[in-house]
């Protein structure tokens, strides 16, 4: 009789976990909480570690032809003028890939494809994720930002914590090959590519917690981002030609403390319910598919779940939290007032020259 496993969460993370299980002959169910997949979304990042995850999972080729890849990568300050370059040849020629650029959406279709269908289920919320151990052998909860599992098996000192920061987004018709981003004082502004001959761009500033900004938020990007460098103000002319309609707007998060670990007897967390990060190294959804291809690897390799979900534990846990902290330095360092801006550019500066980007 095949293992079972109970995934709560139909996000990347808990999709990628889904797929290995299910080609290891596991008994795999998904509940995701939305009533459908999701329709719209921007792009994301993924990096050679990501997309060797992929390969794993038999679907890298597909997200490859689906996705763009980065030509070059640059930071610029707010008049236009260059902080420094990502290396991204020599990522190829350390890795053999770059960083390729896909729609969220895109993604989840992909993993969704590799599956069997009747596997994912939408429209279950789960409440309490330990009733579900006694159906089934492993309980995997990718359930997110703001996971109940989370809350469920350590309590609300792991609650998400507000960054100070909030991020607007969208797409524009525009065409780029680059990956840039803009540092100004206590803000960016970002754009990275997109297929089909469009680009998707962010951008970041301090500003209270779910509040409305005054006068829309066209208007508070044109106050924050209007007099910055041509190629921002080229972005923001395409988005006021759509009237704002295209903006999304997010703040930013990222958990309040570390957790102690990233399994509780049978059920192991995956994604932003371990590990939430505030996107300023772009690493969140490559981490959530790694999770997701080692927690299955290890369920697949072992015959006790416990032993799995610590070897999981031991691998994923040190690395990701490393990686949470350093989003949070960097999240601080970018919104710095403008006496140290100077610093901080030139800081980046040296950290470009001189070391190698995680891959």
């Amino acid at each position: 009789m095949p293992k079972k496993a109970i995934i709560v969460g139909g996000g990347i993370g808990g999709l990628a976990a889904a797929v290995h299980l299910q080609a290891s002959d596991w008994d795999v169910e998904v509940r995701e909480r939305a009533p459908a997949p999701p329709g719209t979304g921007t792009s994301l990042g993924l990096w050679p570690g990501a997309l060797r995850a992929l390969d794993q999972l038999g679907v890298g080729r597909t997200a490859r032809e689906q996705a763009r890849p980065a030509a070059r990568g640059n930071f610029l300050r707010a008049d236009g003028r260059l902080i420094g370059n990502v290396d991204f040849a020599g990522l190829r020629r350390r890795t053999g890939d770059t960083v390729h650029v896909i729609a969220r959406p895109a993604l989840l279709t992909t993993l969704t494809a590799a599956l069997d269908g009747g596997a994912l289920r939408y429209g279950h919320h789960v409440t309490d994720v330990r009733a579900l151990t006694d159906c089934c052998d492993v309980v995997i909860a990718a359930d997110g930002l703001r996971s109940r599992a989370r809350s469920v098996l350590f309590g609300e000192a792991y609650r998400p914590r507000y960054s100070g920061v909030t991020a607007w987004h969208g797409t524009v018709d525009l065409d780029t090959e680059a990956i840039s981003e803009t540092w100004g004082q206590r803000a960016r502004f970002g754009v990275t590519p997109r297929a089909g001959g469009h680009s998707n761009w962010f951008a970041c500033a301090p500003a209270p917690e779910r509040i409305p900004a005054p006068g829309g938020d066209l208007a508070a990007l044109h106050r924050h981002f209007g007099s910055w460098h041509p190629g921002v103000r080229q972005v923001l002319d395409r988005v006021a030609e759509g009237g704002g309609s295209g903006i999304s707007r997010n703040d930013l998060y990222d958990l309040a403390g570390p957790l102690p670990s990233y399994a509780s007897g049978r059920i192991a967390l995956i994604g932003d319910a371990a590990h939430a990060m505030t996107p300023d190294l772009g690493r969140g959804a490559c981490e959530a598919l790694i999770d997701g291809v080692t927690l299955a690897r290890e369920l697949t390799a072992r015959t006790r779940v416990e032993d799995a979900l610590n070897a999981y534990d031991a691998a994923r846990r040190r690395p990701t939290q490393r990686l949470a902290r350093a989003a949070r330095l960097m999240n601080r360092a970018v919104h710095t007032s403008r006496p140290l801006a100077p610093v901080r550019n030139a800081a980046m500066r040296c950290f470009l020259a001189v070391s190698r980007p995680p891959a």
